[in-house]
Formats: structure tokens, sequence, C-alpha cells
């Protein structure tokens, strides 16, 4: 019997399930198991990323994907919910204009990213150099 690798389930808001793990392949993975409009998404901001950053690390865990440039140490995330992928920025208060979207954590700011209101990739390029050269988290 050919080994199959199962579809991912989909979490609560259309998270993909992703095995954690640390590099690119896991990202490429969660990516892949994005549902349907999230998907485009999902590679836009990591091709913005990457061309932003070509030495940028990468994870997921929590079945989310983590992007930093210093081991161990991350300075943005995302996640899909229902109606929107939302990237997390770590020190997000940090950054000039702060991410629109606040948290109950002062130091996190949010993008929501929707489906009718797309990215604007030069303010997110603009907001990824700025994170990468904070500490970045440990998490």
């Amino acid at each position: 019997m050919p080994d199959k690798k199962a579809a991912p389930v989909l979490l609560s808001g259309g998270n993909p399930q992703i095995a954690k793990g640390y590099g690119d392949a896991p990202v490429q993975d969660y990516i892949r198991a994005m549902p349907d409009w999230k998907q485009a998404v999902g590679w836009q901001i990591d091709r913005v990323i990457t061309q932003t950053l070509p030495e940028i690390r990468k994870a997921v865990k929590w079945n989310s994907p983590l992007y930093g440039v210093e081991e161990g140490r991350w300075f943005l995330g995302l996640h899909c919910m229902a109606k929107y992928v939302k990237i997390g920025f770590f020190d997000g208060a940090e950054l000039l204009p702060p991410p629109p979207v606040g948290s109950k954590q002062p130091k996190v700011r949010y993008l929501h990213v929707s489906e009718t209101e797309p990215l604007d990739e030069a303010q997110f390029a603009d907001w990824v150099t700025q994170a990468s050269k904070l500490p970045g988290e440990k998490l």
C-alpha cells in the first residue's frame, strides 16, 4: 500500500494542525494546508518575509509559523482565524507606525489580512525589517 501523507486536520477557524518543526519545510506544509483564500495570503506573507530577510529562520510551534533572525528567538507569527489571517508582531508596540490591532499583551500588535482587505506589502515589509532588529521573543 502506498505511503500517503494524511491531510492536516483544520482546527478552530481553519488553522492547520501541523507538527512542531524547524526550518522552511514545516512552514510550507502549514501554508499548503491553509484553507481557501487564506493559502494565497500565506504564500504572500512568506514571500514578503523571505524577500525582505533572505536569511530568515522559520519554525512551526503551537500550530503557527514563526519567523526570526536569531536562533530560538521569534519576532512574528501567523495564525488562521475564521475570517482573516492574523499576523502577530511580538514586539509590535515598538514598530512605527504600530500595526493596527492591539492585544491583551502590551508589547504585541496584530495585523489582520482578510479576503477583502489585502496585505499592504510595502508597509508589511517595513514592519518586518523593523521587527527583525528587535530582540525577539524566546518561545
